[in-house]
């Protein structure tokens, strides 16, 4: 019976994964996937889609269509005076509010938070993978050359 060099047979018989093996696997998952650009696109990608949902989970919050039957159903008196003098907040795109009076808003109050911190995600994982994709792969293959950007970038022209 044989082993792998990633298995080593203990004194009951049982076969453990060797440590130099675990800790390559370790190494893998600390610099690993995440690394390249791919990982980066797809986690702007989920964060934009999360994004979305989340803004449509604020902009049609409470249960019904009409904001004055939605107030009522939540039990909080609607502000017809409030309403008409703050008439462009419940219609702007950022930041999403739908307030019943001046003390109530139908719109949970993570979802605007979670709108900047998703969109922030996105963008940052946007920028990583540009930067993986086009600045990172031009630096190694200037270091192997033992030059400077400039001096690789006259030489590639």
């Amino acid at each position: 019976m044989s082993y792998t060099t990633t298995a080593r047979v203990t004194e009951s018989g049982a076969r453990r994964a060797d440590p130099a093996a675990r800790a390559t696997a370790s190494r893998w998952r600390v610099t690993g996937r995440w690394k390249t650009p791919g990982w980066f696109v797809a986690t702007a990608g989920l964060s934009i889609v999360a994004t979305a949902v989340t803004w449509f989970l604020g902009a049609f919050a409470g249960p019904f269509m009409s904001s004055e039957e939605s107030c009522r159903q939540a039990g909080v008196t609607y502000d017809t005076a409030y309403r008409a003098a703050h008439w462009r907040e419940s219609s702007r795109w950022f930041p999403l509010h739908d307030r019943c009076n001046a003390t109530y808003d139908l719109v949970p109050a993570w979802v605007n938070p979670a709108l900047v911190l998703l969109s922030l995600l996105a963008v940052l994982s946007v920028g990583a993978a540009v930067w993986l994709a086009v600045v990172r792969p031009r630096r190694l293959r200037c270091s192997h050359l033992g030059q400077t950007d400039s001096v690789c970038d006259d030489r590639a022209g």
